[in-house]
């Protein structure tokens, strides 16, 4: 599906990203690979298929100075690019009430302008070729909201509020926006989620390890990237919760209220 395809992909060091890159090279794209971490990305390099169509950039979304010249090296790598996955970021796992207002902006530092500063680094690129797409990897709760996750759900729906206007501002200029929601998917996400005063939550949730592997949420992923899908959900039976907030609110406000979250 990918065989003619340059593809850019964040946060490929590990989790969902790493399992995209992967299976985006395995379908014969060329696709470059960042995270802030240089070894690791330096390792799904060889980890997959044919190393050399795979370029590492490091890039961190918290230092958007950079991204110009970041967007000028990952277009010289192949010539152009055609897809754009935004799926680095961080999480939480913290009561509102106990977190520090600097975990707040952090979370929406990384997770939202980040995400908005690299694609509007790379927006004249699509722009001049008339073409491209945008895929952003949020999250169910960019949707519904839940316990311990007020910073990371605000910057979730922030993406969604974002590209759902951008996506009606580029119609015309022939470039797509694809929003992916996954739920629990075996990663280290709740690992790395930052508790109230900042530092990471360093255990693994419930729901989390029991969640869909990276490997089969990277697969759903391409193939509604590939159908140019303007918003899909992957995961388990937590996705019934979108039509369940939509059609009862008043029952799924009680359930969240109940619900097990970490």
């Amino acid at each position: 599906m990918f065989s003619d395809k340059v593809v850019w992909v964040t946060g490929a060091s590990s989790g969902i990203g790493e399992a995209l890159a992967l299976e985006f090279a395995k379908q014969g794209a060329s696709v470059i690979i960042s995270a802030r971490r240089d070894v690791e990305l330096l390792r799904v390099q060889q980890a997959c298929p044919d190393p050399g169509k795979v370029k590492p950039l490091p890039l961190d979304l918290a230092i958007q100075g950079n991204f110009t010249e970041l967007t000028q090296q990952a277009i010289a790598f192949f010539g152009h690019i055609d897809i754009m996955v935004h799926n680095a970021g961080i999480s939480q796992r913290s009561l509102a009430k106990d977190t520090a207002v600097e975990v707040d902006r952090k979370l929406m530092e990384v997770n939202y302008l980040g995400t908005v500063a690299l694609t509007k680094a790379l927006l004249p690129h699509f722009l001049s070729r008339k073409a491209g797409q945008f895929v952003v990897i949020t999250s169910l709760v960019g949707i519904i909201g839940s316990p311990m996750r007020s910073g990371y759900a605000a910057s979730k729906h922030a993406l969604h509020g974002f590209f759902d206007s951008f996506r009606a501002e580029l119609v015309k200029d022939h470039i797509d926006v694809t929003l992916i929601c996954p739920g629990y998917v075996t990663t280290g996400v709740s690992l790395n989620a930052l508790t109230g005063n900042g530092t990471p939550q360093n255990s693994m949730d419930e729901a989390t390890a029991n969640g869909l592997s990276p490997v089969e949420a990277a697969k759903q992923m391409l193939t509604a990237i590939h159908n140019k899908k303007l918003e899909v959900y992957v995961g388990k039976k937590e996705v019934y919760a979108i039509y369940l907030k939509r059609f009862f609110p008043s029952i799924f406000a009680k359930i969240l209220a109940k619900a097990k979250v970490t």
